[in-house]
């Protein structure tokens, strides 16, 4: 290139900084050092900077029932908004702004996401709002949920506002060794529930995407308390160090065995379902460890259960299991449970069983939500059904595959 067409091409490039890419810059900029008690304020003035005051910031709950509200200086601290009947719910739970008329201008609801994870909402109110306006709010919201995200982990702050009731040791140590919630890009989601939220112990899950493959495993440790707990913890270690080591599911499996079986001895296991779905093809792997057999969900349906061969459960030093296989159908469903989903029972009464379980799901898909709605919908709406209570650990893991291609992401056009 010669010095005159480098010449051109620096004055044909144009990198003035615009009005919405200052602002953000400037959150950018100082959130590296930014220490959490000084988020809200920031977030405050950068809204104030295109006229947006009374903001707040909302929190999923552990529960997922509210979405409570961030104190801060400069936010408005109000009563916590119900995920089921509010318009902060509605932009939580459908992931799209909501904008609500108001006497004095426009109320907005912008839903935070971290990467797909859903971590709540920020409320502002405008005199009126534009398409640069909403543009401009998106990306901040972003970058809101991104600052959140990162401060937490070195904060007690957000999560005693998720808290809403009293948590055991087990259940915070559970809730530290999860995942996001919820995954959600192109080819694939998925989305997790605990219960109870506040007093879980033996059950867990975990997952990640390694190109084109997506690792799941759910789990239930026996027992309740802390030994459950430290099992399960044990168990999502020895996964997440077997997996990355890009073994197939029966060398994970006996991965597992052998670190439950060493650390515990002969009297304790944990039931598991182990799985890897190609998210380009469709193709589902999985392995059963003593584990209820999930459901495949088609077209707003259950179509069945898919029972495979299983082997014992894990630290009880079962034989290789049978990897068992499947190709999905475009939108398909998968749904994994433990047992205290269909076992839950009133003394002397019947158990809740499959049967209830399959016309929950059934009835609970034609809602047509997305992915992380209908998991707590079924969450919540079993947990109604059982007389609000859960005596054992109930988890629910759902995942949706859609196949195709996330490559033009990847391109600037």
């Amino acid at each position: 290139m010669t010095d005159a067409e480098r010449q051109f091409d620096k004055v044909s490039l144009d990198r003035s900084e615009g009005f919405g890419e200052r602002l953000l810059g400037l959150l950018l900029d100082r959130e590296q050092q930014m220490p959490p008690q000084l988020v809200a304020p920031l977030i405050a003035e950068e809204v104030a900077r295109i006229g947006g005051r009374e903001v707040s910031i909302l929190l999923q709950d552990y529960g997922q029932e509210v979405l409570a509200p961030l104190p801060g200086r400069r936010l408005v601290v109000g009563e916590a908004e119900p995920i089921d009947t509010s318009d902060a719910g509605v932009a939580f739970l459908r992931a799209t702004p909501v904008e609500v008329p108001q006497a004095d201008g426009i109320r907005m609801f912008l839903p935070l996401l971290d990467g797909s994870d859903q971590v709540g909402v920020m409320a502002l109110t405008l005199d009126a709002v534009d398409d640069d306006d909403r543009r401009l709010l998106h990306r901040l919201a972003s970058l809101v949920a991104d600052m959140l995200v990162t401060k937490n982990s070195y904060t007690d702050q957000f999560f005693l506002v998720r808290r809403r009731e009293p948590m055991s040791v087990a259940a915070e140590m559970q809730w530290s060794l999860l995942p996001p919630l919820m995954m959600d890009v192109p080819q694939v989601a998925v989305a997790g529930i605990l219960e109870p939220a506040y007093d879980v112990a033996g059950d867990s899950f975990d997952y990640a995407l390694n190109d084109d493959i997506l690792h799941v495993a759910v789990v239930d440790a026996m027992g309740h308390g802390l030994d459950a707990a430290t099992m399960a913890t044990v168990t999502i270690g020895a996964y997440r160090h077997a997996r990355r080591g890009d073994i197939d599911l029966g060398k994970i499996y006996a991965f597992m065995d052998r670190a439950i079986a060493k650390q515990f001895g002969p009297e304790h296991f944990v039931t598991a379902e182990m799985m890897r779905l190609d998210i380009a093809t469709g193709h589902l792997q999985w392995v059963n460890a003593g584990h209820p057999a999930p459901l495949l969900i088609r077209n707003g349906e259950v179509i069945q259960q898919l029972h495979s061969p299983t082997t014992l459960p894990v630290g009880l030093g079962g034989e290789a299991p049978e990897i068992s296989e499947l190709m999905l159908q475009r939108g398909d469903r998968v749904l994994c449970f433990t047992d205290g989903v269909i076992e839950e029972h009133e003394v002397g009464e019947d158990q809740f069983g499959l049967e209830q379980l399959v016309d929950c799901v059934n009835r609970t898909e034609q809602v047509d939500a997305g992915i992380r709605a209908v998991v707590r919908a079924l969450s919540h709406t079993l947990k109604q059904e059982r007389g609000g209570r859960t005596s054992d650990d109930a988890t629910l893991f759902l995942i949706e595959w859609r196949g195709g291609a996330a490559d033009h992401l990847a391109r600037l056009d």
